[in-house]
């Protein structure tokens, strides 16, 4: 067995101490920013514009789509390749955007059940 030396033990222990005041500084200065900028309120309105700005591009795709399949239908363009290819995106967004929610529904189905 390995013989513990005083000044090595010291030494850890004046390490810990630091990290753990520089952990509690970060902490308190991270508070004071949260506190400035909303706290939760900001972290609801990021998921919040994050979540507008999907439904936005995946309903802009969706508006594409059926913009190239009219004009594909009205003999304005015979580029079939990309008509599908534009409907082929609106669908992979719908249905991404479906999936996102259905996991949203999930979630909050299953907190909601959770016993207080």
């Amino acid at each position: 067995m390995t013989s513990i030396d005083a000044n090595r033990l010291l030494a850890m222990r004046a390490s810990i101490l630091e990290q753990n005041s520089a952990l509690q500084r970060a902490a308190n200065a991270d508070l004071g920013n949260a506190g400035q900028m909303g706290g939760t309120d900001s972290a609801k309105s990021d998921f919040g514009d994050a979540f507008k700005s999907a439904l936005t591009s995946v309903n802009a795709a969706q508006a594409q789509s059926s913009a190239a399949s009219e004009a594909y239908e009205r003999g304005e363009t015979s580029d079939i390749a990309a008509v599908m290819l534009a409907r082929q995106q609106a669908s992979i967004g719908f249905e991404a955007t479906l999936q996102v929610r259905n996991k949203l529904l999930s979630a909050y189905k299953d907190i909601m059940s959770m016993p207080v």
